[in-house]
């Protein structure tokens, strides 16, 4: 399974096409349309987000409420295109004031022009945009339909925010889902919520931006997915790739990741047990449910760090495409602190590694097939 995104920030929609997927599927665009939702909220979030109000328009391959085995078309609807068809036209009279010639410091702009040959940051920047994200969700939202299929759930939460943290759980996957969405920065414990948002308030005031980390997990996987054979194909690397291709993702670890490194193995590594009821188990989770490329049945986690948002207030220094004279890097309306919106990004890209690691490993015609192909896996390994 896989997804292809087209459209930029401020173009008509956003378009994308999930490949491979199997026929039966049982798809709920309320679901998807709530993920749009989390992704748009967030405390911190600017100006866009009230403006958009995203639902997800599936135009081929689902009849009757389920996939029938071809392609997965779904839009986004951009509203906030309206307020932009001058500067996004293609009509030879598109205003010249459109062009954006100071490009941002962090941001695609200036290796994107030098790339191009453009002498425009706006032809880089509208699809460099974190706005393309919302397509991702809509796309993950078919993965997710076929995990929740295999008894697989998906979550994430908010582990910091600036220099606001949380300590990391024993169990990451036993987050309570409702204490994450309670809260208006996706974060389960209640002061260190408070505190965040009064980080984002001060970042605001001095025309700043945060970025923060996250956690994602994934509950109910079978071990096995992946492989130890192919370095490419290996799953902790596929799931790496996958959120640092998210906009401002600069880290991923997988579960202790970088705290590993300082301890001595026999603190590091889960020991082996076995029981009547659930067979071969680690005693621990510090792993994150990965092992040699596969997972191991212990619930997967990783956690990803986010640099704060390139758009400032009050800008950073740059140059002028046209001149080289120095001036202030340009200002788009933006967002103070994505990061709770960038864990719902997150959980679509977790998602739909694990749904094509199912496929591969049990087959992607169609539901049935698949169910039983892994039910027979399952007899196989019970206790």
């Amino acid at each position: 399974m896989r997804y292809v995104s087209s459209g930029e920030s401020h173009g008509r929609a956003l378009t994308t096409i999930v490949t491979g997927v199997p026929a039966g599927i049982p798809v709920d665009t309320a679901s998807i349309d709530a993920d749009l939702a989390r992704r748009q909220s967030g405390y911190g979030r600017g100006g866009r987000m009230a403006i958009e109000s995203d639902r997800a328009l599936i135009l081929s391959g689902v009849r009757f409420g389920r996939t029938i085995g071809s392609p997965v078309t779904l839009t986004v609807a951009n509203r906030d295109w309206d307020n932009w068809t001058d500067v996004m036209s293609t009509q030879a009279n598109a205003t010249t004031s459109a062009r954006v010639t100071a490009p941002r410091p962090g941001h695609a702009d200036l290796a994107g022009v030098q790339k191009t040959g453009s002498d425009d940051c706006r032809d880089i920047l509208e699809r460099a945009s974190a706005r393309e994200t919302a397509a991702r969700v809509a796309a993950g939202g078919i993965a997710r339909a076929l995990l929740r299929e295999l008894g697989v759930t998906v979550a994430s939460f908010v582990v910091s925010i600036g220099d606001v943290s949380i300590e990391m759980p024993a169990d990451p996957s036993g987050v309570d889902p409702a204490a994450v969405e309670s809260s208006e920065v996706r974060c389960p414990d209640v002061d260190a919520s408070a505190r965040m948002m009064a980080a984002i308030d001060a970042a605001r005031a001095d025309g700043e931006s945060l970025g923060g980390t996250f956690c994602v997990t994934a509950s109910g996987l079978v071990p096995g997915l992946g492989t130890y054979a192919e370095a490419a194909e290996r799953l902790d690397a596929r799931l790496a790739a996958a959120l640092i291709s998210i906009p401002a993702i600069k880290g991923v670890e997988i579960g202790e990741g970088f705290a590993a490194a300082a301890l001595p193995g026999s603190h590091v590594h889960d020991e082996i047990v076995y029981d009547e009821e659930r067979g071969y188990r680690r005693r621990t989770n510090r792993a994150g449910g990965l092992e040699g490329g596969m997972t191991n049945g212990e619930p997967v986690w990783l956690r990803a760090a986010m640099k704060p948002i390139p758009t400032l207030m009050r800008p950073l220094a740059s140059v002028d495409l046209d001149t080289h004279e120095p001036v202030d890097a340009s200002r788009e309306r933006s967002d103070v602190c994505a990061v709770p919106a960038a864990a719902v990004v997150a959980e679509a890209e977790l998602a739909m590694v694990l749904a094509d690691a199912y496929l591969r490993k049990f087959g992607s015609d169609c539901l049935s097939d698949i169910a039983a192909a892994l039910a027979a896996y399952k007899t196989r390994i019970a206790p």
